[in-house]
């Protein structure tokens, strides 16, 4: 997409914030193990409501407010690795050594400097993600830099931390998670607010996430790694945008964000101009006794409400485009929708919906709006459609205000949601079930960084594409073991990216494959027990049966190696069958007998040996 905007004229200011989980074997806090379960492997299931506390400042957190304002249950999953720490009905262990290990070997290639001492605090997390109501996190490191093509980019700090319970579904009267990836360790690196365009976001997060792998020591696969983004323009307001998946999604979602906040400035403009305001919301559930529309129908004979609300010198305002497909009615919407009502009835869109014109003069009525207002409505339960219709008055009351502070959720297509108020320190308090742990760099070695990697696999003869997709691919180790038994480097490189991919094509279910079964095969190959032929129908037989071993796999399939004497029998063969095309192409025949002659081994035999015999054959023939 090309840019339209100015970003230094408009003020870009934004951050990053990256939450990787690492590859531990334990999880931060317990000795559960870091793999990922399946919903139907559970055990067990428990529900807990959870509360806002407060700080030791006796405040209460403005996010954690409106999460407790809507009344959810929330359950939980619980595996046979699920022990009481993630249960929350025991104190958590010190601090995993191994994570805190992998934190400090990204911090040294963020050229950060350790803090002295590591001493965990307590986030306030009310969205049922965590057992305990809070997450456990703990500042690492701070001051590090990377470079951009734009410039430095400021790492202001890496906190290692626990990751989330995984969110599985909504449920009726709230959300079902899985305890599975609770604990996991989870290393947050935020960067200080030196990018200045959306192009400068993606190179800053792609270069953290480079660094991150060239541990070799963290996660891998859709959610391991998330960014939220912070962003800003001049008159504007900071809005954290949590879980951007996708490296390719970041530079959309800013240009949108920069957007979104300079159309709010523009309605800001606009509604002073009008002078703008918002009423109190009243019931005007009589205009629709008797609505053909089935949401506001429904919800008045299920005992509910419509609620409304004018929105003076609103008209026009409220179906203004923010985003692509994306209104302020939309925002309006997003505000009722996190109170539990389904959304949100405007008259910039009525009538539409089963709302006739005669209910909308009626509304309109109702609430005294002039030809200039708006009126927002909600129709549903009376508690929710009181709250949810107070929820979408506040809303606009900020929009007369220009562009609120809060923290918004990425979508699909690059735009973003409205979720909750910005947290503040509020939410933050020492952590007294942990005992502190002195930091330093002593004994932590920095990696290879995976820029160097390539260029050293290049020097192994590798072709670039082919070094960054090894480098860069989850097969380097099995890589490299297999460079260190003798396999030449292009037969390794095509085994572990070009073989595996190809099989995935074929249905062959490769995730089943880990670094032992490609150990064994190239030790293998290695010891002239396999030719190289024979390696993707070996990989075929042990995705498709990881419990067997390599040779087993080889025997399995019919491609273990073969002698002499039996290639040069299935040659013979060959070379007989098609003896009256030998003597009319000579050996222009070779090419056609070659694919001939290792179909009939079947793999069991090095190309360069049938070959060889092969040619021997035909000249029999031709001599």
């Amino acid at each position: 997409m090309a840019d339209t905007y100015d970003y230094e004229e408009l003020g870009l200011v934004a951050g990053l914030e990256i939450h990787q989980q690492l590859d531990t074997e334990n999880k931060l806090f317990c000795a559960c193990p870091t793999e990922r379960r399946e919903p139907e492997e559970a055990v067990q299931e428990f529900e807990r409501y959870l509360h806002p506390t407060r700080s030791e400042l006796g405040e209460l957190d403005a996010a954690a407010i409106e999460e407790s304002r809507v009344d959810r249950r929330f359950s939980y999953l619980a595996y046979d690795s699920t022990c009481l720490v993630e249960i929350d009905e025991e104190p958590p262990d010190e601090m995993d050594g191994e994570a805190i290990e992998v934190a400090l070997e990204i911090a040294s290639l963020l050229s950060m400097r350790p803090v002295d001492t590591a001493q965990v605090m307590r986030k306030l997390v009310v969205d049922g993600s965590n057992t305990s109501g809070f997450q456990r996190s703990s500042l690492l490191a701070t001051g590090g830099e990377i470079d951009t093509e734009e410039g430095v980019v400021g790492i202001e700090d890496l906190l290692l931390e626990e990751e989330s319970a995984a969110r599985i579904e909504a449920t009726e009267n709230g959300t079902r998670y899985g305890l599975d990836r609770l604990g996991i360790p989870l290393v947050e690196i935020g960067t200080a607010p030196d990018i200045s365009s959306p192009a400068q976001a993606r190179d800053a997060a792609e270069t953290i996430g480079m660094l991150l792998r060239s541990t070799r020591s963290v996660k891998r696969g859709l959610g391991t790694i998330r960014q939220d983004v912070n962003v800003s323009i001049a008159e504007g307001a900071r809005v954290e945008i949590k879980g951007v998946q996708a490296l390719e999604d970041i530079e959309d979602i800013v240009r949108n964000e920069v957007g979104r906040q300079e159309t709010l400035l523009d309605v800001r403009a606009e509604l002073e101009e009008r002078e703008a305001s918002v009423d109190e919301p009243i019931d005007v559930s009589d205009v629709f006794e008797r609505t053909d529309s089935g949401v506001i129908g429904g919800a008045l004979e299920a005992g509910g409400q419509a609620m409304a609300v004018r929105l003076a010198g609103f008209e026009g305002v409220v179906g203004r485009e923010l985003q692509p497909d994306r209104r302020l009615g939309t925002e309006l919407s997003d505000h009722a929708k996190r109170h539990g009502a389904g959304g949100v009835f405007h008259t910039d869109e009525l009538p539409a919906y089963g709302v006739t014109e005669s209910e909308v003069e009626a509304l309109r009525e109702a609430v005294n709006a002039r030809e200039d207002d708006a009126v927002a409505l909600v129709a549903d339960s009376p508690e929710t459609a009181a709250t949810a219709i107070e929820a979408v008055a506040e809303r606009a009351e900020r929009a007369i205000a220009g562009v609120p502070e809060e923290t918004r959720g990425a979508n699909e297509d690059g735009t973003t949601r409205y979720l909750r108020p910005l947290p503040g320190a509020a939410r933050m308090y020492p952590e007294t079930d942990v005992p502190p742990v002195p930091l330093d760099f002593e004994g932590i070695e920095s990696p290879e960084v995976l820029t160097e990697t390539v260029e050293r696999f290049e020097g192994l003869g590798l072709d670039r594409g082919l070094a960054e997709q090894v480098a860069y691919g989850r097969r380097v180790e099995a890589f490299e073991r297999a460079i260190e038994a003798g396999i030449d480097p292009a037969l390794a490189a095509r085994t572990v990216e070009s073989t595996t991919t190809e099989l995935r094509r074929d249905g062959v279910p490769v995730e089943k494959l880990d670094d032992e079964h490609f150990e064994g095969l190239f030790d293998l190959v290695a010891s002239e027990g396999l030719p190289k032929e024979g390696v993707p129908e070996v990989l075929r037989a042990l995705a498709n049966d990881p419990g067997l071993s390599a040779s087993k796999a080889a025997e399995q399939a019919g491609v273990g190696a073969t002698d002499d004497s039996e290639v040069q029998a299935a040659v013979a063969a060959v070379v007989e069958r098609n003896e009256e095309q030998i003597q009319a192409e000579g050996m222009g025949a070779f090419s056609g007998l070659m694919g001939e002659a290792m179909g009939e081994l079947r793999g069991k035999a090095d190309g360069e040996v049938v070959s060889d015999a092969l040619r021997e054959e035909i000249e029999k023939y031709t001599e």
